[in-house]
Formats: C-alpha cells, structure tokens, sequence
C-alpha cells in the first residue's frame, strides 16, 4: 500500500465509536475528525482528533480522503451523495441505503466520479465465516441445497443497557422502514458471498410485535436462488430475553454430502460421515457487552481487516470489503421481502 488514507466519520453512536476505533487501529489508516450525533464532541475528544459541527464542514476539509458513514440508515443517501461530490471515498455502514433508486443514484455518482463506494460487511473478515466459506469451496458438503438462518435478539435489553446511550428512536421512525433493513443484510451477504449465488424470488411475512413501532421488526421469510439454492430466514429484534441458545446469528447449511451448523459467534461444525467435527470457534465477539465491545480484540478485529480492505480497494487492490454492487443486493432483496408480506404474493427480483 502506498500512503496512508485519511478517515473522517459521521455518526457517533454505537457504530460510530466502531468505526473510529477501527480507523485507529488500522494501520493503513490516518483517523482525522468525526461529526453527527449528540456523542460526538465526547467522542472526538476521547480519541485525541478534531470534531466538526455537521457533515459539509467535515467533507469539506482538504485532510479527508474518505469517510465512514455510520448514521441511521435514511441518512446514507443524502450524506454519500455529499461525500461523492466532494471527491472522498466512502464506506457505508450496512445498508448501503433505504431504496433500490437511491442505490443506483450513489453507484452512478461514485462511478462517475471515479471513487470508491464500499459497504460494511464486516461478518466477511471474522475467521468463522472466512472457514464456512472456505469449507463450502473445497467441496466439503458437496453442492450446497439449503440454508436456515436465524437472526434473534431482544432490543429492549440494548436499550436497557446504559453503557451503550444514545437514542434508539431512528428505529422506530418510518424512514427506516424495518428492522430487516438492520438484520437481513449481512445474511443475505453471506449467503451470496459463501456460495456464488444471488437471490431470484422471495416470499416472506412481516410483523411488529411487542412494541408502538410503525416498522416491520419480525419477519420469516424463503429466498430462491438463481441456482437452485433454498434459503429460510427468521428474524427478529424483540425475541424476548433469554431468547435461544446460539439464535442470534445462527446458519445451518446443507450440502449433498454433509452439513454445517455455522455460529459466527461461536463454533463452526461439519458433519460428514456420520461424524461432527468443530472446524473453528470464534473468539469471543462483544456485540452485547458495551463495556468491552470497542476494547475487545474479538469483535474489533473484523471491524479493523475491513477498514483495511476499504483503503486497499480506494488503493486499486484486490479486497474482500463488500462492493455497491453487493450492498445494492441485499437492499433490492429486503425491498421485495417487505413488498412480499405486503402483497401476500412471491415478489421476483
């Protein structure tokens, strides 16, 4: 890599402060100043570096290459627009935006400008998904049939927790449309990543359970691949405390000639032959624990390896890091989910 690339970041919330540590420790990377959200004066001034008052005056500064944007998701659009026009980078924190439209107007815009528009997928650079995909290319189950996916979690615990802060109320607020636009993109990212396919037709159910939420915030749905491959997805953000055991993240993937049950918080099992083997457990991932969460080189490490990847597509090399084209996906599929549950009919993308 060649010089370094300096990082400015808007949001400053739990993916914020994320995102700024990641820059810090990526050693690729020149972390310069953050703007937006109630948190980012404190968290400026904790990282040593400058604070702006809004995201003009932080694009604005001659010291900034590219920027991370953390912001709630209806807020992606406008501000990469922003940062497309003012000549920096940018890499989204997942989704890449709200509508299908508001994708191809930001990939026309960097394209044209010829910058680098990446999204986070960060579940790429944990070693637990880069085994899953590793297994499935070595032909360890043989040609890979069906997946099924739960995404499980109780909101009201984070919200709960005042070492996390922050407002929650983009959750509820109808621009973000659901809580699938927060859940279903790094699933159908995997899915799409481990196994070269990309989803041809949905059906699916929405809901909003246990909460005045004008929001989807549980849905089960089925996804159809263009080669074959069959998908079931639950998700949910208010699957009350305890929950299930190993459910927050959990794939189970089935191959002509075996399986494997995938945790990328924890174990990946392969079962062949009658047999079970763990192949590789995750160290532990402090997504839940706001004391550790940005301390903990668990979780961390994936967050840093993308921030990485990030510089090294701005710098014309070969990345993992997820392109637009890979964040338009999971956006076209998660509109047709929620147009499915709402036309009580199979939508084909």
């Amino acid at each position: 890599m060649s010089a370094r690339i300096r990082i400015g970041v808007t949001g400053s919330g739990f993916m914020g402060r994320t995102h700024v540590e990641a820059a810090k420790r990526s050693p690729v990377a020149e972390l310069v100043a953050v703007t937006g959200g109630s948190r980012s004066h404190g968290l400026a001034k904790d990282y040593g570096i400058d604070w702006e008052q809004d995201t003009a005056s932080l694009l604005a500064r001659d010291d900034i290459d590219a920027i991370a944007i953390t912001t709630p998701h209806h807020v992606h659009f406008q501000e990469a627009m922003l940062a497309a026009e003012a000549g920096k980078h940018a890499l989204i924190e997942k989704p890449l935006a709200t509508s299908l439209e508001d994708c191809d107007q930001l990939i026309a815009k960097f394209a044209n400008n010829g910058l680098t528009l990446a999204v986070g997928y960060h579940q790429r650079f944990r070693q637990s998904n880069q085994t899953v995909q590793r297994l499935i290319a070595e032909g360890a189950i043989g040609t890979v049939r069906c997946i099924q996916m739960a995404a499980l979690f109780d909101i009201a615990a984070l919200r709960s927790d005042e070492g996390f802060g922050g407002a929650w109320n983009w959750w509820t607020d109808p621009r973000s449309k659901g809580h699938i636009l927060n859940s279903g993109p790094h699933n159908i990212d995997l899915c799409r990543w481990w196994t070269g396919q990309n989803i041809q037709k949905v059906t699916a159910h929405c809901g909003t359970f246990r909460e005045d939420n004008p929001n989807e915030n549980t849905t089960m749905a089925l996804w159809h691949f263009d080669q074959g491959l069959m998908a079931q997805f639950w998700s949910s953000s208010v699957c009350p405390s305890p929950g299930f055991d190993n459910e927050d993240f959990r794939f189970r993937i089935m191959g002509d000639e075996g399986v494997i049950d995938a945790n990328p918080f924890g174990q990946i099992i392969l079962g062949k032959g009658g047999q079970s083997e763990v192949v590789y457990e995750q160290p532990k991932v402090a997504f839940d624990d706001a004391s550790q969460a940005f301390v903990s080189d668990g979780r961390m490490q994936a967050y840093t390896d993308q921030m990485t990847a990030f510089i090294g597509r701005i710098q014309d090399e070969e990345s993992n890091c997820g392109t637009d084209a890979d964040g338009r996906a999971a956006v076209a599929a998660i509109i047709a989910m929620l147009e499915s549950s709402n036309q009580a009919r199979q939508i084909e993308l």
